[in-house]
């Protein structure tokens, strides 16, 4: 079992940042895959970053590339989404979730996830 507790959502303008973190109960955090994930009103929820084990793969989409940045650190038992030059289209609920994972990869389909955090708002003004 892993518990996952996002924070760092908030409110800020066009182009600014903000760091998301997500922290993870357990011993064994460094045998999941994790991944953060974003749902706007009446969308679908997207995967936005994802993270191998290790932190040596990652994965992107297209949408936030060159604008977020996932990171991990093992020995906290976290997981990062460093987010810059954010757009008003970046609002939504940001959720973090893993996967317990037997290679270095990363996972980006949402059905693979069987641990969810509870969500942290995230809103970008105009």
């Amino acid at each position: 079992q892993v518990q996952l507790v996002e924070s760092g959502g908030g409110l800020v303008q066009a182009g600014g940042s903000l760091r998301l973190s997500c922290a993870a109960s357990g011993r064994t955090f460094s045998s999941y895959a994790m991944g953060w994930f974003r749902q706007a009103p009446g969308k679908e929820r997207e995967c936005v970053a994802s993270i191998g084990r290790t932190g040596a793969s990652t994965y992107y989409a297209d949408s936030v590339k060159g604008r977020f940045t996932i990171s991990r650190d093992n020995a906290k038992n976290t997981v990062y989404l460093q987010m810059d030059s954010l757009k008003p289209e970046d609002t939504a609920v940001y959720y973090c979730a893993a996967v317990r994972a037997y290679s270095g990869s990363y996972y980006y389909t949402k059905s693979m996830y069987n641990y969810w955090g509870q969500g942290t708002q995230v809103t970008v003004s105009s």
